[in-house]
């Protein structure tokens, strides 16, 4: 394992892959950020040497907000769109989807597993 922006990332991947394991890091910023530093993708994180890996720490740290301060910033926003009380706001309080998803059907994830609701009984008629 290798550390990088603080995060322990696999060595035995290749680079591209292993600087995904970071919180904001996806593949697009994973190869820019190699092509930056002057590293092959394709490289191991276990075959690169301490000075490229320090590169690869220094262009994480310096130039893009991830982990806990990315973490921090989506909380705060989220926060905001509740504290100004509009619609997307309302939705994240209530734990309903925020984007449009219909709920009729479907958004289980947001709304938790089933609570059945108990229907009507119908008394039986004698006769």
């Amino acid at each position: 394992m290798a550390r990088v922006a603080g995060i322990e990332i696999p060595a035995d991947k290749q680079a591209w892959v292993s600087l995904q394991y970071i919180f904001g890091v996806g593949r697009a910023l994973a190869r820019k950020v190699l092509k930056e530093a002057g590293v092959p993708e394709r490289m191991r994180v276990k075959d690169l040497s301490e000075d490229q890996l320090t590169r690869i720490n220094s262009i994480v740290d310096k130039g893009y907000v991830v982990e806990g301060a990315l973490r921090r910033q989506v909380q705060q926003n989220i926060q905001r769109l509740k504290e100004i009380g509009c619609y997307r706001g309302g939705r994240h309080r209530r734990g309903l989807p925020v984007r449009g998803q219909r709920t009729r059907s479907n958004a289980r994830t947001r709304k938790g597993p089933r609570k059945t609701v108990a229907g009507k009984k119908i008394a039986k008629q004698q006769g």
